[in-house]
This record gives structure tokens, sequence and C-alpha cells, in this order.
């Protein structure tokens, strides 16, 4: 390996193996309790809850370290109006015939809808941006690498977090969402990936009995 400046690792734990297998069962139990809600209660949550799952995500691995990702957190009853109006206008047209009818299809048993009244009901929309150019530093202006890998994977670490603090999410992504640059003020260097919507489950929350149905281990991986 070349040689490069670096720090001992201090913070790792490591567990005797029977516990491994405790806590790898335990969050397994708790992780398949994690679901995609569209009825959000607006009760509020606390700014705190999301910057700390915030923070969660930003420590995804990355290509090259760059972090190339901005997550933009939304309460402002304003801006979530703004949002929804928009999104609803795109997803007229995409319900409507242009997604096509495979799509549709396949979106039928979710009960989806061009009514997205979650979007001004739920407590928080966190806006998810990648970053064409950045750096480990908020001033670089390299080229970012495995951009949309490692957004999706801090994506993955920002769900997990909000369901860990006893939140519940639904991913949102309207085609297109050039929209969602303009009402977030984002730079053009930054590109929309995903508008997440998080807070409290309402209490007619339901989940589709499709979204239950989840491969077998054997039919998601392969030990060789």
């Amino acid at each position: 390996m070349k040689a490069h400046d670096s720090t001992p690792l201090q913070d790792y734990i490591e567990y005797p193996v029977d516990e491994m297998l405790t806590r790898s069962e335990q969050f397994y139990q708790d992780i398949k309790r994690r679901h995609t809600i569209r009825s959000f209660s607006d009760r509020p949550v606390p700014k705190e809850i999301i910057e700390n799952c915030i923070k969660a995500a930003g420590t995804a691995p990355s290509g090259a370290n760059h972090q190339p990702w901005h997550f933009v957190a939304i309460s402002d009853s304003e801006v979530k109006k703004q949002i929804r109006q928009q999104a609803e206008e795109h997803e007229r047209s995409f319900y409507a015939g242009r997604a096509g009818e495979e799509w549709l299809d396949a979106l039928k048993p979710l009960g989806t809808d061009d009514q997205k009244p979650y979007l001004e009901h739920a407590p928080w929309l966190i806006a998810i941006f990648s970053q064409k150019k950045g750096g480990i530093h908020a001033e670089d202006k390299n080229t970012n690498y495995y951009v949309h890998e490692s957004v999706g994977i801090a994506t993955g670490f920002l769900i997990n977090a909000l369901h860990s603090s006893g939140l519940v999410t639904l991913t949102h992504t309207p085609k297109p969402m050039s929209f969602l640059s303009k009402v977030c003020n984002r730079p053009d260097n930054d590109r929309p990936y995903m508008l997440l919507i998080a807070g409290y489950p309402a209490d007619d929350a339901t989940v589709p009995h499709h979204a239950l149905v989840k491969k077998s281990l054997d039919e998601i991986a392969t030990f060789l």
C-alpha cells in the first residue's frame, strides 16, 4: 500500500461471535419493521433529530471520500406547498400516460396516484442532491467519482437513521425533479436525487400487502 497520512483505528469494537449473531438478528428484526408510508401525521419532529440523522448520512462511504451530496431539510409550510404543487403537476402527466402502461400496471398494487398530500402534511421533507464537482472540503471544485453510488449509500444511511429514531419515511422521485433545484435554491452543480418524506405515521396509516412481499435469502443472495 502506498504511503499516505493515516491514523490508527481506535473506535472499532469487536464482539464475541455469539453476540455478533444476536446483534445481526436484532438488526434484521428491527429493520424489517421499516415500511414506506404515504399517510403522515402533522405532529412536529424536533429539528435536532433530523440534524442527527443527516449527520449519520454524512458518515457514508463515498468515492475518494468526496461526499458528493447535499441535504435540504424543509419544514417551512410555504416551501412544502410549492413542492407539492409542482410535483403533482408533473405527476398528473405521468399517470395520464407518460409513464407507459407497464410501469403504471406495476404501481397499481401500491395504490399510488398523482395526489401527494403528504408533501404538505408531513413535518419534514428532505431533498437530496448529488454534486458533480466537489471534494473533501466544501470549497473544492474537483471531479466527484461514483456519485450515484455514493449518494445512494448515504440515502440508505439516512433512511435507516430516521427509522432507528422512530420515524417513518417515503422515498419520492417525481420526474422530472429539476424544479427542486429552483425551490431549494441550489446551484447548477447540485442535481436533485430524491425527495425523502419523514415524520410520524398517521393514525390510519396502512401498508399495501404488495409491499410486504420480500424475496427470500435464496432469491437475493448467493454464497460461494
